[in-house]
């Protein structure tokens, strides 16, 4: 059995196949989490990878045989999974490796919506422990959840709240695809399909969508079409990013506030949250708009929990995950296009003009990497050099000034400090970029 400790993230597992991970430790998975959750019922689904169906049947293999019934409901897109673990109130496992590349598998495990088992946890209770067969085998149940998945978005953001609009729709290859063109039939928009089919070698781009290569077909096909906007998503259907009339990426944090204003248009003064890397455009957008902003550590575990605590209608990642309170508070890329296509219905003008607004007074780093021997020792420079600043550390080390503000964390799993940073003007940005990043990479 092949299950590397490195590939058991923060919160999912996730490893190159083979090598990493083998279908024996799939099948070992489904028996852990049969012993660890004890549920009667769990659901299973995959992703469009080509070694989904084969860690599919390995998974539900650990799970009947420790006595637990599945319902199988296919090839999903993860929010899809999402839906049918929160409708029916089951547990579930995914089997998907989100937007690592192709040669890669993995899991997300569902304990109780919103709560998840956490990877970096169970790696004892896979590789360790050898579990019995129960006395009765679980039974298997094939079902399509597409239809109420479609039906359950239509209910939350209804199609006469979208106007007609030409849209170019990005599914990567992925498994949001099908689920896009039965939904295509019940918008008043135009689709321009883009990498529609499902296809687990992702011929056409790189599957990160947050990535700026990922994102040029889109970008391309938005100005060929004069298209009033574009949308991807990732391989497993879970993270959704936008691209204006010009062609132009709208970052991650841009659009959580764009999404914000169309949440704050049904709920008003409600609390929404965003991750601490964000632009200030963010919390801004929020207050403008009425809304209360409620900062938070970045990823899908830690926000589905934060949000559930304090009962927030809405949540926004850089990286284009989005949380839904009326969807068990996950985080779902269908959901997300939906709301941006109801935002722009908003709009008097196109949202390139929006777009524009933040382009003038928020100007950004983006991510970078650095590659580092001690991501410790990093922050403990930065907490010296800039001990005159206000700073958090809610999730590595943010710092703010009155005109500028970066955040510098580790990464969970590899040695990499990762640096966002912003500024009131460009000129200042870039200043401050290369000044911080000479600090972490000295």
């Amino acid at each position: 059995m092949r299950a590397a400790k490195e590939i058991f993230k923060a919160y999912d597992i996730r490893g190159v196949v083979p090598d990493q991970l083998d279908a024996e430790a799939a099948e070992q998975v489904g028996r852990a989490f049969a012993a660890e959750v004890k549920p009667k019922t769990a659901v299973v689904g995959r992703d469009v990878r080509l070694t989904g169906p084969e860690f599919r049947q390995a998974v539900v293999t650990g799970l009947t045989k420790s006595g637990v019934d599945v319902v199988d409901i296919g090839q999903v897109s993860t929010d899809e999974f999402y839906f049918a673990c929160g409708s029916k109130d089951l547990p579930g496992i995914m089997v998907t490796a989100s937007h690592n590349a192709a040669k890669d598998n993995g899991f997300k495990m569902v304990r109780d919506f919103p709560y998840f088992l956490l990877a970096k946890e169970f790696y004892a209770k896979v590789i360790g422990p050898t579990y019995p067969d129960a006395k009765t085998t679980g039974s298997v149940t094939k079902e399509s959840v597409t239809d109420a998945f479609i039906h359950k978005a239509l209910e939350l953001v209804p199609p006469d709240t979208i106007k007609p609009l030409k849209v170019v729709v990005d599914t990567s290859n992925g498994a949001q695809g099908a689920v896009w063109r039965k939904l295509e039939a019940r918008l008043p928009i135009e689709t321009i399909e883009l990498c529609f089919e499902p296809d687990g070698n992702f011929p056409n781009h790189i599957n990160d969508v947050i990535q700026p290569e990922s994102k040029e077909m889109l970008e391309a096909k938005v100005k060929e079409t004069g298209a009033d906007l574009g949308l991807i998503f990732d391989p497993d259907g879970d993270r959704c990013l936008a691209v204006d009339d010009r062609g132009m990426a709208v970052p991650g944090d841009w659009m959580t506030a764009l999404l914000a204003i169309a949440q704050l248009h049904k709920n008003s003064g409600a609390e929404i949250l965003y991750d601490v890397r964000a632009s200030d455009a963010v919390p801004d957008t929020i207050k403008a708009h009425g809304g209360i902003p409620h900062i938070w550590k970045p990823g899908h575990v830690y926000i589905k929990e934060e949000m559930a605590k304090h009962k927030i209608v809405f949540g926004g990642e850089v990286s284009g995950h989005f949380y839904f309170k009326d969807f068990w508070y996950a985080d779902s890329g269908l959901l997300a296009g939906l709301t941006m296509l109801q935002y722009v219905s908003l709009l008097d003008g196109l949202l390139s003009e929006k777009v524009k607004e933040f382009e003038g007074k928020y100007y950004l780093s983006g991510e970078i990497n650095s590659k580092v021997e001690n991501p410790a020792a990093v922050l403990d420079r930065v907490r010296q050099i800039h001990g005159d600043a206000v700073y958090s550390e809610l999730s590595g080390l943010a710092v703010r000034y009155p005109d500028w503000h970066f955040v510098v964390r580790p990464s969970d799993t590899q040695p990499l400090v990762r640096l966002t940073l912003e500024a009131k003007s460009q000129a200042l940005m870039e200043a401050k970029r290369d000044e911080v990043l000479a600090l972490i990479r000295q």
